[in-house]
């Protein structure tokens, strides 16, 4: 802000507040300096939603005391701050070979969003609240799954394991790989492995199993039972 503009702050801010009007010419004039000093980076008002005036009308009504320059420039500085913080950066059109070139643009634009002469570039961040969008949940709702059931059906012969899992839950099989299997200690949601030992002891073999041991299956039926029985 320049001299003028910081004297028509003030003349507003002795209307909102009394306490800081100040009639005598010095001190006025004082004033003036005072606040030019701590507001001279400080656009009075932008584009992007700021104004002084409500930053000096937000702390009368918020704050008991009168309105320091500090005050305002908090106030911007926070303003600016969470513009730049919703900025993300969008591709410069300078030559990537061009460091220079493409480091002025990129902090230019910073530079502006920061001052508030252009918009920050926003991008739809990917959420993970409770919160759906009402368009999605009536697509999952139709479909039934995230994943339609024609490309499911596509996947499925490139995942055999979880295709084989899903199609025992829903026929009411029992599900070997929910339960741990006792014979090579795969742990549950692992699929069973062929383990071979050498006579030191030690394993030699710890490939795949493309169908459960029979022992893991007969404790996935047990389970299923006790929870039908349970329920």
């Amino acid at each position: 802000m320049d001299r003028r503009e910081i004297a028509g702050l003030l003349a507003y801010m002795g209307r909102v507040d009394p306490r800081t009007r100040r009639t005598d010419p010095g001190e006025l004039r004082d004033q003036v300096d005072q606040w030019q000093e701590l507001l001279g980076d400080v656009p009075l008002n932008t584009e992007s939603g700021w104004d002084a005036r409500t930053a000096v009308r937000t702390h009368a009504v918020s704050s008991p005391y009168p309105a320091l320059p500090v005050d305002v420039a908090r106030q911007w500085h926070k303003h600016s701050a969470d513009r730049l913080a919703r900025h993300t950066d969008p591709l410069p059109s300078a030559d990537p070979d061009d460091v220079e070139s493409w480091r002025a643009e990129l902090l230019g634009t910073r530079q502006a969003v920061l001052t508030g002469q252009r918009p920050p570039n926003e991008q739809r961040a990917i959420t993970s609240g409770a919160t759906v969008d009402p368009a999605v949940e009536a697509r999952l709702r139709a479909i039934g799954s995230v994943i339609p059931p024609k490309v499911r059906a596509e996947l499925s012969r490139f995942r055999p394991t979880r295709a084989a899992r899903e199609a025992a839950a829903v026929e009411g099989r029992p599900d070997p790989l929910a339960v741990r299997c006792e014979w090579c200690h795969a742990p549950a949601g692992e699929p069973c492995r062929n383990r071979r030992m050498g006579l030191d002891g030690d394993a030699r073999g710890n490939a795949r199993r493309a169908t459960p041991h029979p022992s893991r299956l007969d404790l996935a039926t047990a389970e299923l039972q006790r929870q039908e029985t349970a329920a």
